[in-house]
């Protein structure tokens, strides 16, 4: 993902779009599986980092378990638990996809409600591996949040930028790598996740494309909370867009939800 992230500091967007599509929708989610089970979730968020996506479920009430493997990170996450007064309900750990079958939920219960993987598929050495170890700790009917690097957009910028060769290995080689000194680990095809998923037990509910234009447009013309609002609410138009499906394919990342059977 460096280049989409290079992409979006150039043009200067507004940070709180780059996760805002996908954090909405797991709030949602996540309000909707608490309503079933009758309390609030235990939440599993590999690759966390500084809570982006944690804080704001601990605020909702649920119980947050971040593993990383960054020290300065979870340091980060715990001053920002602190300042939100979410520090009871996250709890940081270090660690990784190979060391999560180690981890009991808080107060010793397993598994997990729901388990957040956002921007660490492409990173870590075997997907198949990790998402094997994610099902081990997941509860049936327990949900996958997974958001992953896509191939097509990054192909489409290196076009842009003149560099057709590597467009055109990132279109071709099975990682999506342009080559072996791309900084990005690992891209995906939508097939390709759902395949893995499938194949780990899990039935995916929803697919679809998240920052099809929010990286790409300047910052001059999103001001203001209203443009913001506006680009957010046609990202979300765009991404499920049935007839438009290409355009979803064009989103910087996928955001896919699936469940355990």
């Amino acid at each position: 993902m460096a280049d989409e992230r290079g992409r979006s500091r150039r043009a200067g967007t507004h940070p709180d779009l780059r996760t805002a599509a996908v954090q909405g929708v797991l709030d949602d989610v996540a309000a909707g599986r608490s309503a079933e089970l009758g309390r609030p979730l235990r939440v599993l968020d590999v690759g966390g980092g500084t809570g982006g996506t944690a804080v704001p479920l601990a605020a909702a009430g649920h119980d947050v378990t971040v593993v990383d493997p960054s020290p300065d990170a979870l340091a980060s996450l715990r001053r920002r638990a602190a300042d939100t007064g979410t520090s009871e309900r996250v709890h940081p750990v270090q660690g990784d996809t190979d060391t999560i079958g180690d981890l009991a939920a808080p107060g010793g219960h397993r598994p997990y409600d729901l388990v957040c993987l956002h921007g660490t598929l492409e990173v870590v050495d075997d997907p198949d591996t990790a998402l094997a170890n994610i099902a081990g700790v997941l509860a049936r009917g327990g949900i996958l949040s997974l958001v992953v690097a896509q191939r097509l957009p990054a192909a489409l910028a290196r076009a842009l930028a003149g560099e057709f060769v590597r467009a055109r290995a990132i279109l071709e080689r099975p990682d999506g790598r342009w080559g072996d000194d791309d900084p990005a680990p690992r891209r995906f095809d939508e097939q390709g996740v759902l395949d893995l998923l499938l194949a780990h037990g899990f039935t995916p509910v929803d697919s679809h494309g998240v920052r099809i234009f929010s990286d790409l447009v300047p910052s001059a013309l999103v001001d203001s909370e209203a443009d913001r609002t506006a680009l957010l609410e046609l990202e979300d138009v765009a991404s499920h867009h049935r007839d438009h499906p290409l355009l979803g394919a064009l989103g910087s990342v996928r955001h896919v939800l699936a469940t355990r059977g």
